[in-house]
């Protein structure tokens, strides 16, 4: 399993980049918008790993909850697994909890699953699979 990224919630876009492009460059590319999880989302490459910035584009999105509790800040780690479904169904055979049953349409064209912070000491986990 390889680290891929990690997430930082931001309230825009534009100002998390001003944020964090003097620390590792200009983005990877325009951001995207992720409908099924209500958020735009902007990569940054720091070496190989990616940090994605995430920004709500609902007010009733987890991520705006989040947002508005934590006043953004890191949100979740990140790890390519060959299969994200395979991924969560082996955190719940250790009796973890998981967000997503099943691997879902993520950004990037690649496909993600979350499993339940309580799964790993608190830190939410986002697996991930396909080419970035």
């Amino acid at each position: 399993m390889k680290l891929d990224h990690i997430g930082i919630v931001v309230p825009k876009l534009e100002a998390g980049f001003e944020v964090w492009r003097p620390l590792v460059g200009e983005p990877l590319a325009p951001p995207e918008e992720v409908p099924g999880g209500r958020i735009r989302v902007g990569f940054l490459s720091a070496g190989g790993v990616h940090v994605e910035l995430v920004e709500p584009t609902a007010d009733d999105s987890a991520v705006s909850k989040f947002l508005s509790t934590r006043g953004g800040g890191l949100h979740h780690v990140a790890f390519a697994v060959p299969d994200v479904t395979q991924a969560l169904m082996d955190v719940v055979a250790r009796g973890g909890r998981i967000i997503d049953a099943k691997a879902r349409p993520g950004s990037r064209g690649r496909l993600v699953g979350f499993a339940h912070p309580s799964a790993f000491g608190g830190v939410l986990v986002e697996f991930v699979s396909g080419a970035p």
